[in-house]
């Protein structure tokens, strides 16, 4: 009988945690195809599984149904970060000479890839080239090159040399926006936060129906979020340098992507 009793216990505790297994969601990683691999830095796959999610990483491909089955596969999307965005295909200006590497292939799959997931009702987190790819999916521009494109009296530099879990600039957070309410407990007094900085490029023209909810001291666009819809925002900096590194002051980002995803 003991034996019996024991066997059932068992057999609850493993059903238990199955089941609790299951709950979590799972969350699409966009990859990397510089090199003709499909890659995910690990930083990403450590901030998922610390919020609690399973993280998955989706690899390139430019064909639109492969794109609508990883979508229907997935709870949650994170867009990655990596190289520039052809200007002159997605939002039609002609590349300028300090414009970066790209990727066609790798750009049809993000933009494909958000807009199949916004279109499904699934939450998107864009972090860097991720959140300029939610702004050009839906009709908004890039400057291709901060340095030559942006002036201002106070110049930012937007490419650190520092270790990525490092904040070497301050942002702005916008009150009665999504991503203040994710940050509010980490903010300064003037709603300010030190971020990590590895970009060249940035949200010049806000796509219809997003709404800036961060900028630079110069002015530069560090977060955009839809409008009506508090689970689809992108970020410039990248919060999974620091949170996987044990500094867990941006994990609500992916809590808040997680929540979402449930």
């Amino acid at each position: 009988m003991r034996i019996r009793l024991l066997y059932i216990f068992t057999a609850i505790l493993f059903a238990s945690a199955v089941q609790a297994q299951e709950k979590a969601p799972v969350i699409g990683l966009s990859a990397t195809y510089e090199t003709g691999e499909n890659n995910v830095p690990n930083t990403y796959i450590i901030s998922v599984r610390k919020a609690g999610g399973i993280p998955v990483i989706l690899p390139v491909t430019d064909d639109p149904q492969v794109i609508a089955r990883m979508v229907e596969s997935i709870d949650g999307l994170i867009l990655t970060g990596g190289e520039d965005v052809d200007p002159l295909r997605w939002y039609g200006e002609e590349p300028i000479p300090a414009m970066g590497g790209i990727v066609p292939i790798r750009d049809f799959f993000d933009i494909h890839l958000a807009r199949a997931a916004v279109e499904r009702g699934i939450p998107v987190l864009g972090i860097c080239r991720g959140e300029q790819v939610l702004n050009v999916a839906f009709g908004g521009t890039l400057y291709q090159d901060i340095p030559s494109q942006v002036k201002s009296d106070k110049p930012v530099k937007h490419r650190q040399n520092a270790p990525r879990e490092y904040g070497t600039h301050s942002i702005i957070v916008t009150r009665e926006t999504t991503l203040f309410d994710i940050l509010k407990d980490v903010l300064d007094k003037d709603n300010s936060y030190r971020v990590n900085s590895y970009h060249h490029q940035a949200v010049k023209d806000v796509a219809p129906g997003f709404v800036v909810s961060a900028v630079a001291r110069d002015g530069v666009i560090e977060a955009i979020e839809m409008e009506g819809n508090p689970n689809v925002l992108g970020v410039q900096f990248h919060p999974e340098g620091p949170v996987s590194q044990g500094d867990d002051r941006l994990l609500s980002l992916f809590l808040h992507l997680i929540k979402a995803a449930r």
